[in-house]
C-alpha cells in the first residue's frame, strides 16, 4: 500500500514538475512579482499532490520582510504556496539539480557566505523585493534544524539589512503534524520529513509515504516593534528577534537586554 502510495504521488510530483516548467517556458514571466506568482502556483501543486496541507493562523504577511524558523524544504514550498513572495537563500541552492534552476527562474535573492560584495548583493536583492510590494521571506538560523531546541540562535546579516531598508519584519513559526497513522507506524517529522544528512531524493521517498502531512504556520500579528538600540547593534535585533519567535512556538525564552514586544 505504502508503496503504491509512493509511486503515484511521484509520478505526480513528476508531471506537476512537467507542467509548472512548461507554463514558466511559454508564459516567460519577467517581473518578479510574476515570477513568485508562477513559485505560488507550482508550490500549490506539489503540495497537493503529496497531501501536504497547510494551516495558517494568524495574518498573513503580504509585505515587509518574514522570518521563520528553518526545519525542511517543505517550510519553502509552504510559505510560498501561501501568498507570493520573495526567498533569501543560500547560494548552494543553485547547484541542486531542477530545483537550483526553478528558484533562480522564481526571482531568489542568493547568499554567499564569506564571499565579497555578497551582503551588497544580497540586500540590493532584498530591497528589489521590498520596492515590488513582495514580502521577502528568510531563515536566520542560517540552515535546517530539527531537534530538542524549538529554535536555533539567529543570524543577524538578514535581519540588519531589513532594516537598513526601514522594512516592516513579520515573524512566524513553522511546525509539522503527522497522522496517528503514522505515528503508529513508527514516522516521525525528524525522520520523514527533515533532509539532515539525507540525499534529496531519500528525504523526498520518506516524505511521499507519509499519509498526510499537516503544516502548522502561526504569524505574528505585527511587525516587531525594535528599539532604537536593535537598529545600531544588529546582534541585539538577532535576540529579540529569535526571543519573539520562540515565543510564538509555545516557549518562552530568558531575555536579557532590551525587549521588545509584537505590535
Amino acid at each position: 500500500m505504502i508503496f503504491f502510495r509512493r509511486i503515484f504521488r511521484l509520478v505526480a510530483i513528476g508531471w506537476m514538475f512537467v507542467y509548472s516548467i512548461a507554463e514558466l517556458l511559454i508564459t516567460r514571466p519577467k517581473s518578479r512579482p510574476e515570477r513568485a506568482a508562477w513559485l505560488t502556483r507550482f508550490c500549490g501543486r506539489v503540495l497537493r499532490a503529496t497531501s501536504i496541507h497547510i494551516h495558517a493562523t494568524g495574518p498573513i504577511p503580504t509585505e515587509g520582510a518574514v522570518i521563520s524558523n528553518h526545519l525542511t524544504i517543505v517550510d519553502i514550498l509552504s510559505h510560498s504556496a501561501l501568498r507570493p513572495c520573495v526567498f533569501v537563500s543560500k547560494a548552494e541552492l543553485r547547484e541542486v539539480p531542477l530545483i537550483g534552476w526553478i528558484s533562480m527562474m522564481a526571482g531568489t535573492v542568493y547568499v554567499v557566505r564569506g564571499g565579497g560584495g555578497s551582503a551588497q548583493k544580497a540586500a540590493q536583492g532584498m530591497a528589489k523585493g521590498f520596492r515590488d510590494g513582495l514580502p521577502v521571506t528568510f531563515f536566520p538560523e542560517g540552515g535546517t534544524f530539527m531537534g530538542d531546541e524549538p529554535v536555533m540562535p539567529f543570524r543577524s546579516g538578514l535581519l540588519a539589512e531589513s532594516l537598513a531598508a526601514q522594512a516592516k519584519v513579520t515573524p512566524s513559526f513553522i511546525r509539522y503534524e503527522l497522522t496517528p497513522g503514522d505515528i503508529a507506524a513508527g514516522r516521525t517529522p525528524r525522520e520523514d520529513v527533515y533532509l539532515g544528512e539525507r540525499s534529496l531524493p531519500n528525504m523526498v521517498w520518506s516524505l511521499v509515504g507519509l499519509e498526510r502531512l499537516d503544516v502548522h504556520i502561526v504569524f505574528a500579528g505585527h511587525a516587531i516593534d525594535f528599539p532604537p538600540e536593535a537598529y545600531e547593534d544588529r546582534k541585539i535585533a538577532a535576540v529579540i528577534a529569535h526571543a519573539i519567535v520562540l515565543e510564538l512556538s509555545g516557549t518562552t525564552a530568558d531575555r536579557t537586554g532590551p525587549t521588545a514586544s509584537v505590535v
